[in-house]
């Protein structure tokens, strides 16, 4: 799944170690998922979005197969 999310870190002025803090994750978690080497969980996902005030569907773009 694509992600928006170092555009939106940067946007919003946070690094990885802050905002792998503000989700209890790892820094490494955070660089998978913009990597798009791991899909977040849903619950995750909504955290993420909600940390920068947007969507799920601003920052996640669902491929079509």
């Amino acid at each position: 799944m694509k992600n928006r999310i170092k555009k939106f870190r940067e946007i919003h002025n946070i690094s990885q170690a802050q905002l792998a803090e503000m989700l209890h994750v790892s820094r490494q978690t955070i660089i998978s998922i913009e990597r798009e080497r791991y899909n977040p969980s849903l619950p995750l996902a909504i955290q993420i979005a909600r940390c920068f005030k947007s969507s799920v569907e601003e920052v996640f773009i669902l491929e079509d197969e």
